[in-house]
C-alpha cells in the first residue's frame, strides 16, 4: 500500500504580503492586499539579511494592547526576526510537527532563498489532511 504524501507546496497560500520593515503599521494595515494571511513578511534588507514576519496578533500584542500609534511604529520594531522558514517539498506532517515543536503558528515557505508562500496550521488541517482523507 502505498501512502499518498501531501507536501507544503500542495496546501500554502500563495498570495501574501511582501513588505519593507520600514513601512508604519498603519501603512502596512492599509496596503494589505492578502489579510487572510493574518501575517506580513518583511523582506530582506540585503543578501546577508534574514526574513522577518509579523502576525496580526503582533500588532493586536505590541500596538493595540498597549495603546501605541500604528502612524508611530515601524514594523520592524515588533517583527520577529529571522524566522523559521519550511520547504515547499516538506511533508504537511513533518511541517506540523516543526511548527508545534517552536509553538508557531505559521511560516513563510522558502524556495531557493524566496519566500513563496505562507503556511498555518489551518492550511495544514483544513487543506491538507482533508485531502488525505478523501
Amino acid at each position: 500500500m502505498t501512502t499518498k504524501i501531501v507536501k507544503v507546496r500542495d496546501v500554502m497560500k500563495r498570495q501574501f504580503d511582501l513588505v519593507d520593515g520600514k513601512l508604519t503599521v498603519k501603512e502596512a494595515l492599509l496596503g494589505m492586499k492578502h489579510p487572510e494571511t493574518r501575517s506580513l513578511v518583511i523582506n530582506k534588507r540585503d543578501e546577508g539579511d534574514e526574513y522577518g514576519l509579523v502576525l496580526i496578533a503582533d500588532i493586536a500584542k505590541h500596538v493595540l494592547a498597549v495603546d501605541r500609534s500604528p502612524e508611530r511604529v515601524n514594523l520592524y520594531e515588533i517583527m520577529s526576526k529571522p524566522v523559521l522558514s519550511v520547504s515547499p517539498e516538506m511533508n504537511i506532517k513533518y511541517c506540523a510537527r516543526l511548527l508545534d515543536r517552536y509553538n508557531i503558528m505559521r511560516a513563510p515557505v522558502v524556495e531557493n532563498n524566496n519566500v513563496v508562500g505562507i503556511v498555518s496550521f489551518h492550511d495544514l488541517v483544513l487543506t491538507g489532511l482533508l485531502e488525505l482523507l478523501t
